[in-house]
């Protein structure tokens, strides 16, 4: 048996997402035909709990909207034009200790960026730099939501319409007790802020007001926001 969350939006209060950890049955086996009967058994168990239907949102699967929502083929475009994965995105703006950020990994695969041995070399992570601004690392998860939450944005109403009829999101390849970020989560993320109608222009635009919308700190009025120019094609 294993434990794997399940994310649903919360449409109600904040944080925005509800962390459901479902116990089923782990069939071993790194094949994708092994994987897709894991991902079965934790949808089931997950719907005998009232949570269905759940979209599997990773590489392995069944779903093809699934598939492309992956942080390894979710594309991203900047203001100059430039393209590149969410993955690549997020690897590629990591600031260290000793060294970063390590622009050069927007422009490969997101295999290659996840695996460059820079990341694991350059001591602790400090910050996140992209597109001439910094991030900071807390919330421990709010860059890399935001670079999610940025590429679905890009696509538009009609993606946000396929989500929305999904009441949880999985990442079978997550696990918390050896990561921080999730696409399953970000996409929660996503749907239920899309739903609360603050999914707009500023959060991408701003990010002192993206990161008091998801701190619950009260937000500024908007008059008191100081003006930041990310200017992502939105």
């Amino acid at each position: 048996m294993a434990n794997r969350p399940i994310f649903t939006p919360e449409f109600s209060r904040f944080p925005y997402v509800d962390t459901i950890d479902i116990e089923f049955e782990w069939y071993t086996g790194f094949a994708k035909s092994q994987m897709q009967k894991t991902i079965a058994s934790l949808h089931a168990a997950a719907a005998k709990q009232g949570i269905a239907p759940i979209l599997e949102i990773s590489r392995k699967s069944e779903s093809r909207l699934g598939v492309s929502l992956s942080a390894f083929n979710l594309p991203l475009e900047t203001s100059n034009g430039q393209k590149m994965s969410v993955e690549c995105a997020y690897q590629g703006s990591k600031v260290f200790e000793n060294g970063g950020p390590y622009h050069d990994l927007y422009s490969v695969s997101s295999r290659s960026a996840k695996t460059d041995e820079r990341l694991q070399n350059s001591g602790e992570i400090v910050a996140f730099a992209f597109c001439g601004e910094d991030f900071p690392i807390e919330p421990k998860t709010a860059f890399y939501d935001w670079l999610y939450i940025t590429a679905l944005y890009q696509k538009k109403k009609d993606l946000t319409q396929q989500l929305e009829i999904f009441q949880g999101f999985s990442d079978i390849v997550f696990n918390p007790k050896r990561s921080l970020n999730c696409q399953a989560r970000a996409a929660a993320l996503f749907v239920s802020l899309s739903r609360n109608g603050l999914i707009d222009k500023q959060i991408f635009e701003d990010k002192d007001y993206y990161f008091e919308l998801i701190t619950d700190k009260g937000l500024l009025p908007p008059t008191e926001l100081i003006p930041y120019q990310l200017k992502l094609p939105i």
